[in-house]
């Protein structure tokens, strides 16, 4: 890594990746060490310090190795070289962190010699991505998790079928399990379903579970080819349990097959084992304990089958869902460095640099102003939006030569969800609006102070925010009320009725419920 005159930001992927980078630059340049380069992101204790002095010409790092957290939003004038390690396909996040670079900077090359251009030095080769595909993309195209699970149950009911399992009580009672759970997926995906409909034939044919005692190697290829990430109508599972059992399927896998990737998919169950072991306190937990003692060593794994992975996949799936979040997904990369001939590429202007945070506060004071507003007095009540309230809304934001157009506005908060909803986050919600929604459920129900204490915390958050996902019931600081966040603190109805009630602030802030 050559160190450059100006500023450097670079853009990582994972914070490990970012601490091995500067790690890496630490062996290179020891006289440096500890200042000259710096990790900043969420995680690091002194991040906002770290980030106040690289904002300061003269003052240590000057290289910020950052994930994220660098790429909207700061103003350093001073930053002439980028750096990206990682791959970006969303076109509005390829341009705000383009937009670090594109800040003017009076003498930086020396007296009379102002910032003329910036560097972008690229080793995911996304530049040329963005050469080839100018809107980008803004989802991945891996896999989803549904069909890579169903893909791997599929290899490993093929393998179960070969010669090895014959005779094997146990591994023909798991061959059965398996087929039943392939059977079960299928047979509740809808026909009628716009997705499922081309496949109809092959659906309906393997929705009989008997279809599944007798399949040749051309059904396999038939099912892998058409199956995989169709939807079906089962039950809502937590994300994390279901990754746990892809991880247990592949380890199941690397057993039969003898897969020279069988020590590292061992080392992660341990791994993920060890963590839910200091959740020991949690009663889910403290049941399965002697079972989670037993994996962490390397004792049990001796001589290891197939059905006491499935025992563990079965017995402690539901429990990677009280590990904490910042924890659930360690990604350790192993990689040579093989850098190829460089690339030197003219890049024309840039625009749109718009500085996320100061149009935050420029979009905020605007708002306040204008409060009274029929749609915006609507949005903060509560009150569902009418399509004629939409468009007053447009009017009001975005023919308001102040405060720039639907593209800068998009390009600061996103586009996931409609103009109106990210409004209702600035603007907030009256209060009384928040409390008067849970009154009913308030009044009758007999809830402990510690339920009181939890909806209070939702009124407040809708206070500030304006609007709450479901997800957040079941993250901190939710689940310092309980390990299970809401699923924990109240009944199955109970639950229901609170995301009832959070699905209608969001419904009337989108327009839906007029629409409905």
């Amino acid at each position: 890594m050559a160190i450059a005159s100006g500023r450097r930001s670079s853009s990582l992927r994972t914070k490990e990746h970012a601490r091995f980078i500067e790690a890496r630059f630490n062996v290179h340049y020891p006289h440096l060490k500890g200042s000259f380069a710096r990790v900043i992101d969420h995680y690091e204790q002194y991040a906002q310090s770290l980030l106040d002095d690289f904002k300061v010409a003269d003052r240590a790092p000057h290289i910020a190795i950052s994930v994220d957290m660098l790429d909207t939003g700061i103003d350093v004038p001073e930053v002439v070289n980028l750096v990206f390690f990682k791959l970006v396909r969303s076109k509005t996040k390829f341009f705000q962190m383009l937009g670090r670079g594109t800040r003017l900077c009076k003498n930086l090359f020396g007296p009379g010699q102002d910032k003329q251009y910036f560097n972008v030095f690229d080793y995911c080769q996304n530049l040329e991505f963005f050469g080839q595909n100018p809107a980008g993309v803004e989802s991945a195209s891996r896999p989803a998790l549904g069909a890579m699970i169903f893909e791997n149950r599929l290899v490993l009911h093929q393998d179960l079928g070969a010669e090895g399992p014959r005779g094997d009580a146990a591994l023909q009672t798991l061959r059965g399990e398996v087929a039943d759970a392939l059977h079960q997926e299928v047979a509740a995906m809808n026909p009628d379903n716009f997705l499922v409909r081309p496949h109809r034939r092959i659906v309906e044919r393997f929705a009989v579970r008997p279809a599944w005692d007798s399949l040749t190697p051309e059904d396999y290829g038939l099912l892998v080819r058409s199956v995989p990430g169709l939807p079906a109508e089962l039950p809502a599972e937590e994300e994390t349990a279901k990754r746990f059992d892809l991880l247990l399927l592949r380890t199941q896998l690397a057993v039969l097959k003898h897969e020279p990737g069988y020590a590292r998919l061992k080392g992660q169950v341990q791994e993920i084992v060890g963590r839910i072991a200091e959740k020991k306190d949690v009663p889910m937990v403290a049941e399965q304990l002697p079972l989670i003692l037993e994996v962490e060593t390397d004792e049990w794994w001796t001589n290891v089958t197939l059905p006491m992975l499935e025992s563990v996949r079965r017995r402690l799936r539901s429990l990677v869902q009280f590990i904490d979040k910042s924890e659930r997904r360690i990604v350790y990369t192993n990689f040579e460095d093989e850098i190829g001939p460089a690339m030197v590429r003219e890049v024309g202007p840039v625009y749109g640099g718009v500085d996320a945070e100061q149009y935050r506060q420029k979009m905020r004071r605007f708002l306040a102003n204008h409060l009274n507003h029929i749609a915006v007095n609507k949005l903060r009540m509560n009150k569902p939006l009418t399509p004629m309230d939409l468009d007053e809304l447009d009017r009001l934001v975005f023919q308001t030569a102040e405060l720039g157009s639907r593209e800068d506005f998009l390009r600061v908060f996103g586009d996931e969800r409609p103009v109106s909803e990210l409004i209702r986050s600035l603007v907030g919600l009256d209060r009384k609006a928040a409390k008067d929604a849970f009154a009913d459920f308030l009044a009758g129900s007999k809830l402990t102070a510690d339920q009181i204490r939890f909806v209070d915390f939702i009124i407040d958050y809708l206070t500030e925010n304006g609007v709450m996902l479901a997800e957040r019931l079941f993250e901190p600081p939710c689940t310092d009320f309980h390990p299970a966040g809401l699923g924990g603190m109240f009944t199955d109805d109970q639950a229901t009725r609170i995301v009832d009630i959070l699905r209608v602030f969001q419904q009337n802030a989108s327009g839906e419920a007029s629409a409905a």
